[in-house]
């Protein structure tokens, strides 16, 4: 009996070794040092803001999110906040979060993404259950159409209303920005200049609503995709440049086909790195 116990327990051992030699994940700080998860948490909820800078489709990186939620919900009272959702929809999610409508009533009204069910729910439920305020933090679609079409001056014909629900016109906008001009770079020239101000026009007002929305001696946590705060910029230069006080920490999302030891292309993109191995199942 006892030879039987042992040799289930070396079954045990081995599976376990086994899966340590192909880690869904690593994390890593942007030097590329490994770093655990704990240790990542204890530091960056000691900070005022968290940009979590995710891939869309990335499970891991959607997991995580919701484990640092709970788990920073521990250590402090919590703000959250995301690019998902768009400002004019803010109603609609409070009524949500309130309990006065119902997720079908939410889908219909607030124009929710494709995979909110198994990526954003989760997220904005546990806001729900804990009372926690969740800001629709990004700029309306149709109105970054309208920059990426005609430039920031697109925006001159809006209603009052319709201004309420972006960054206060006119914006800063450095289109020396490295994120910038590389996004013209990767689409070939194609979107001309417009393209990086719509990217902007996106940064301004999350990081207008991120600010709004801000308790002092709370954490924000907001989740975006990768690209908005990466090396950053992005929503963390428009932060830094309205409230240089405030302590913001930045994590993202890269792929890689090893991932035990980060790229060098990848240092330095975030405080924090969360590389997925490329052959992670994506959630759509």
């Amino acid at each position: 009996m006892r030879k039987i116990h042992l040799l289930f327990v070396l079954i045990f051992l081995s599976t376990l070794v086994i899966a340590q030699d192909k880690p869904a994940y690593i994390i890593y700080t942007a030097k590329g040092k490994k770093v655990s998860f704990g240790k990542m948490l204890n530091k960056i909820t000691e900070n005022d803001i968290i940009l979590f800078g995710e891939f869309h489709n990335n499970a891991i990186a959607h997991w995580l999110q919701l484990e640092l939620t709970k788990d920073a919900k521990e250590k402090r009272d919590l703000v959250m906040g995301a690019e998902m959702f768009e400002q004019d929809n803010q109603e609609a999610l409070d009524q949500y979060l309130r309990g006065e409508i119902k997720q079908k009533a939410l889908d219909s009204l607030a124009r929710l993404w494709k995979n909110y069910p198994t990526d954003y729910a989760p997220l904005v439920n546990f806001a729900k259950e804990n009372k926690i305020a969740f800001a629709a933090d990004n700029i309306p679609r149709r109105y970054a159409s309208l920059v990426a079409k005609g430039g920031f001056a697109a925006l001159d014909t809006l209603t009052a209303k319709e201004k309420s629900w972006i960054a206060p016109l006119p914006i800063a906008y450095d289109p020396e920005l490295p994120g910038y001009k590389n996004m013209i770079a990767m689409m070939g020239g194609h979107g001309g200049d417009n393209l990086p101000k719509a990217q902007a026009i996106k940064d301004a007002t999350m990081a207008h609503f991120i600010l709004k929305y801000y308790q002092p001696g709370s954490l924000f946590i907001h989740f975006n995709g990768s690209y908005h705060s990466e090396n950053y910029e992005g929503i963390g230069w428009y932060l830094k440049k309205a409230r240089p006080d405030l302590k913001v920490s930045t994590i993202t999302t890269v792929s890689q086909k090893d991932v035990k030891k980060l790229l060098t292309e990848n240092k330095g993109k975030a405080d924090y790195i969360i590389c997925v191995d490329e052959d992670m199942t994506n959630t759509y």
